[in-house]
């Protein structure tokens, strides 16, 4: 009987998350027997550091990624929206799997209950700008934890802002006060989607995740991560990308500055789309 082990992180909801993918993979695989490894992370284990002042992108992926260049597993599973722009060295993006709803959402209030004032509790810079975009009178305070700890967390008089997917695979959606609209407020790019990487000279195993990698998911993904990916690892701003069916529509923000833009384009001008977003952004 052929084992595979997933790499995944300790959480309520990257368990969740796996535990789905090594169900796909059995049942895909008759006999093939899946188990799972737990890795803690970089931004699990600072959990009281707001993620902007960790670099971003990577702290929630490279330790998983690790166990599997180093062959303590043979697949690791991540939040797609975790991943940085450009996969890692030595590894492959072998499977996307179908997207869950990649918006955001409101829990404890909708944006029109929450009073003048009201704080907002959220660690993701992408979400401050958007909502302080349509109420540039709300406050906000830094969230970060699983979701148990973050639903937790609720400001008295106030709301969180949390994937819906999140709460969708925690079977927690019945938490949700509002759905935020993906075409006025962007999600992350990846957002919604579980991706697998694999070793890229690892043929056997890329061929067996060929069973959950879902086309339709891996086009619209990869166009958002072509639009993050021109914006280069070190970009700081808030950003959001979205795509469904042949259109990818864009966010970009400065804080500082308080402008934002929101725009859309063909998937295939995803990284056109972005540097056009970032020239404008920064006046030419």
């Amino acid at each position: 009987m052929a084992l595979l082990r997933l790499a995944t992180r300790g959480s309520a909801q990257a368990t969740a998350q796996s535990t789905a993918v090594a169900d796909a993979l059995r049942a895909a695989h008759p006999g093939l027997e899946v188990e799972l490894v737990f890795v803690e992370t970089l931004g699990d284990q600072r959990a009281d550091v707001p993620l902007h002042q960790m670099g971003g992108q990577g702290v929630f992926v490279k330790e998983v990624q690790r166990a599997v260049l180093d062959g303590a597993a043979d697949i690791a599973v991540h939040s797609a929206k975790d991943l940085p722009s450009t996969t890692a060295e030595g590894l492959q993006l072998a499977a996307f799997c179908a997207r869950r709803d990649a918006r955001d959402a409101l829990v404890g209030r909708s944006l029109v209950d929450l009073p003048e004032g009201a704080t907002v509790a959220t660690g993701s810079v992408r979400r401050r700008a958007l909502l302080s975009s349509v109420r540039p009178d709300l406050e906000f305070v830094e969230l970060r934890g699983n979701i148990a700890t973050r639903l937790s967390k609720l400001p008295d008089g106030g709301a969180l802002v949390m994937a819906v997917a999140a709460l969708e695979i925690l079977g927690l959606t019945d938490r949700i006060a509002e759905l935020l609209p993906t075409d006025t407020f962007v999600p992350a790019p990846g957002q919604g989607c579980v991706a697998v990487e694999c070793r890229a000279d690892d043929r056997s195993t890329a061929a067996l995740l060929t069973a959950i990698d879902d086309a339709a998911t891996r086009t619209v993904v990869s166009a958002e991560r072509a639009f993050l990916a021109e914006l280069g690892s070190g970009c700081s701003l808030p950003v959001g990308a979205h795509a469904v069916g042949s259109v990818i529509t864009g966010f970009l923000a400065d804080p500082g500055t308080g402008l934002h833009l929101v725009r859309s384009a063909p998937l295939d001008a995803a990284a056109a789309l972005a540097r056009t977003m970032r020239q404008d952004l920064q006046g030419g």
